[in-house]
């Protein structure tokens, strides 16, 4: 994992995106985290990153775990089972 300042990636911003290949590079501000610069694949990997830090979406896992343990949840077979 690479640390760089918002300074120093602002100025080499080409560069840190390649490094960002190798690793996530963390961006500070004033000496702490402010950001983090990651390397993505493909498309589906930004939707991803993008729904884990949704917290609407977050909660809907949430509440899902919930009926699930308490044994309210939809069998991943009868999920899957083709309705025809």
């Amino acid at each position: 994992m690479k640390i760089a300042s918002v300074a120093d990636v602002k100025a080499h911003f080409s560069a840190f995106l390649k490094a960002s290949k190798r690793g996530p590079v963390v961006v500070t501000r004033n000496g702490k985290p402010a950001g983090v610069l990651l390397s993505v694949d493909d498309e589906n990997e930004i939707e991803r990153l993008a729904l884990a830090y949704s917290p609407r979406f977050q909660k809907m896992l949430g509440l899902a775990r919930q009926q699930i343990r308490e044994g309210r949840g939809i069998r991943h077979e009868d999920f899957w089972k083709d309705k025809n």
